[in-house]
């Protein structure tokens, strides 16, 4: 019996020897002579989850929630091309994958742009980009923002086109970028929804322009931009915003004004309280954004975010205020490891609705808040 055991092993060894050596591959997918290239490439991905009970308070809403959600989640890639060529690439999985009808690309892909040194000053940024829009509520990823002011978070923040970056010194840069104003071709976004007198321009384009600027050794630091779009012909959107950071060794400061003037209403806000067929004209917002950051101790930091909007309409030839909303973000980041990016937090989100009495006795607004409490964790990870 154990005779027959070892001729039957010294009969199968050849066998496996042979599928070993057929199941392997000569070499490796990735020559020798090509793997210093990783060395200029960046995989990331972005995580933030977190469980969430809500409750919403008046007019007709009255209603409570409580769910897990995937707040932020999104695959990035960027690489060093060349010495002069580097390239980003970043898709959202929490948006939408549907072609956009004017630039061609789903919403889901937030970034996909080469930047070009054309010299030790100027940069060359082709492709879909993020706004040079100003502030620094917006200069944060969306992972790092739990509850953005009405502006920004009904704004178009990434679209196609190109601009330049131009460092004049060390403290000061500037940009420029000519863009399409939307993703979307007029007829597939505005349909019938617009008034007789609106008609599609031939280019939809956006003009942006900003500034970053840096004093006192980076202790207080400026985003201010200045932007022109039209989404109709001969009608656009005038907007600007004063970013200020004041920044020292464990506390961050940071202010935000916004101002966005809109001969037809790209925010949806004011629309939607006229509660028009049309999309509504001469709309009119202005914001101010507070956050301030302090860490207590490699593990703790601290976050305080509050806000107010205004939303006004020209009705009847009249500036007229019609809401008012108010924002407050308390969060507490734990942060348990040193060598990875790793965030637990704790959050309270207040939202608070406030109309005004035309808005109330004309249009049948009510005031409503939300409350909201988040407890999850934030994980910017680097893969490669």
């Amino acid at each position: 019996m154990v005779k027959l055991y070892l001729i039957s092993i010294a009969l199968l060894l050849p066998l496996m020897g042979f599928s070993q050596i057929s199941d392997s591959i000569s070499e490796p997918i990735i020559p020798i002579e090509k793997t210093a290239l990783l060395k200029n490439l960046n995989i990331t991905f972005d995580l933030r989850t977190e469980f969430q009970a809500y409750t919403f308070r008046g007019g007709d809403r009255y209603y409570n929630g409580v769910q897990f959600e995937n707040g932020f989640t999104a695959l990035g890639i960027s690489a060093k091309l060349h010495e002069r060529v580097n390239f980003n690439f970043r898709n959202r999985f929490n948006k939408g994958s549907v072609v956009q009808s004017l630039d061609q690309l789903g919403s889901n892909i937030e970034l996909a742009y080469i930047d070009i040194k054309a010299s030790p000053k100027l940069n060359i940024i082709l492709g879909k980009t993020y706004a040079f829009y100003g502030g620094y509520e917006y200069e944060f990823k969306a992972l790092e923002v739990l509850e953005y002011n009405d502006i920004q978070s009904n704004a178009l923040a990434f679209v196609t086109g190109a601009g330049i970056t131009y460092q004049s010194s060390e403290n000061h840069k500037f940009g420029f970028q000519l863009l399409n104003s939307r993703t979307m071709l007029y007829d597939d976004l505005y349909g019938d929804v617009v008034a007789e007198n609106i008609e599609e321009p031939v280019w939809p384009v956006a003009v942006v322009s900003n500034w970053r600027g840096s004093f006192f050794d980076g202790k207080f630091q400026t985003i201010y931009s200045l932007s022109y779009s039209n989404q109709v012909k001969r009608k656009g959107t005038y907007f600007f915003t004063l970013g200020n950071k004041y920044q020292n060794k464990n506390l961050s400061l940071m202010y935000d004004f916004n101002y966005s003037y809109e001969e037809v209403d790209t925010k949806g806000i004011v629309t939607t309280i006229l509660g028009s067929d049309t999309v509504a004209e001469d709309a009119l917002y202005i914001e101010n954004w507070i956050r301030a950051e302090y860490r207590f101790n490699p593990k703790f930091k601290g976050l305080l975010s509050l806000m107010t909007s205004s939303a006004y309409s020209n009705v009847q030839n009249d500036k007229n205020h019609l809401r008012r909303s108010y924002g407050m973000v308390p969060t507490l980041y734990y942060s348990p490891f040193k060598s990875i990016d790793i965030r637990f937090f704790l959050a309270y989100i207040g939202r608070f609705y406030d109309y005004t009495n035309y808005a109330e006795q004309q249009l049948g607004a009510a005031d409503y808040n939300r409350n909201e409490v988040r407890v999850g964790i934030i994980a910017p990870l680097l893969l490669l």
